[in-house]
This record gives structure tokens, C-alpha cells and sequence, in this order.
């Protein structure tokens, strides 16, 4: 069965997971533009995304609303209660669900997942039980790298290219 949704969290998956605040109280998150590129892409190849985060910022609502993300989900404790939810509205089945996580608050939302990943720099208990450890770290590309395993399992990475190419 193919993936047809990509389960992001933040914090460690889509940013390096400091959390940095300025002078004002504002809060600062990075982002990979690699791995928005990626993301954006597998939207316009008609595949589902959502964010799924357990603290709330409008940095990342902003962040999904640039990448087209429809399903953002933030300051959610149960992620994968969050998750059961996603797949009902979506009527899809577990199995046809990407996630990546880093840390112990994603540990049931990955295992339910059809495929699991865990950035580079992930905690240890996580990277041992995902079915694919990632060489990227988060907000390094880790998604991005997700995403392009995703295209070769799927046999959609000519399709990808096609996106960007001018033929």
C-alpha cells in the first residue's frame, strides 16, 4: 500500500529544536528550505501532509500555510489521539501513514505509523525503534530525506523531477 500522508512533528523534526526567544518575547524557529521544497512537492503530487506538535506558535502556522499544510494540529499532548482523529477524517488507514518524531512524545503516534523516521539527532530510544533512522539531523534536511525515501518506495521520484524541470 502507498503513503499517501506525511505526519511532521516540529521541534527536533522540522526545526533543530532550540527554541530561541528575542529581545520582545517573540520566538524564533529555523526552517530548511530543502525540506519545505520537499513538502511542497509532495502536496502538488496530489499526497497529504499535517503537522502534528505538541506547542503552539504561529510561526508554524504561518510555516504550513506557506507550504500548504491544511492539517495543523498544535499543543496537542496525545499526538497519537491527534493522529486517530487525521486518519478518520481522512479515511485512511494506519498504513498509508508516514510519521517522523524525535523524542519519547512521539513514541505511539510512530508506532502507529505504516513507516516511521527519526532525524539523526533523535533520542536513542526513538532512532532503535523507527523503521528508517535518518543521516540528516532535524531542521537539517532530516525531512527532506523522509520525503525522498517516500518518492523511491513510492516510484514517484521522476514525478518530483518533473515538478521543477522545464521539459
Amino acid at each position: 500500500m502507498s503513503i499517501e500522508l506525511i505526519v511532521l512533528d516540529v521541534d527536533g523534526c522540522l526545526t533543530d529544536g532550540r527554541i530561541v526567544y528575542g529581545e520582545s518575547g517573540e520566538e524564533i524557529k529555523a526552517f530548511d528550505v530543502k525540506d519545505g521544497l520537499a513538502i511542497a512537492s509532495w502536496i502538488r503530487l496530489g499526497r497529504q501532509a499535517a503537522i502534528i506538535t505538541g506547542r503552539r506558535s504561529e510561526i508554524v502556522r504561518r510555516r504550513a500555510e506557506e507550504l500548504g499544510i491544511r492539517h495543523l494540529y498544535q499543543g496537542v499532548c496525545e499526538k497519537h489521539e491527534t493522529l486517530k482523529t487525521v486518519l478518520a477524517e481522512l479515511g485512511l488507514h494506519p498504513s498509508r501513514v508516514a510519521v517522523i518524531g524525535d523524542d519519547l512524545n512521539d513514541w505511539t503516534m510512530l508506532q502507529m505509523a505504516g513507516r516511521s523516521y527519526a532525524p539523526a539527532d533523535g533520542v536513542e530510544k526513538i532512532r532503535s525503534m523507527v523503521d528508517c533512522p535518518l543521516s540528516r539531523s532535524g531542521g537539517r534536511g532530516a525531512v527532506r530525506e523522509m520525503i525522498e525515501d517516500l518518492l523511491d518506495r513510492e516510484g514517484l521520484r521522476a514525478e518530483f523531477y518533473r515538478l521543477w524541470s522545464a521539459e
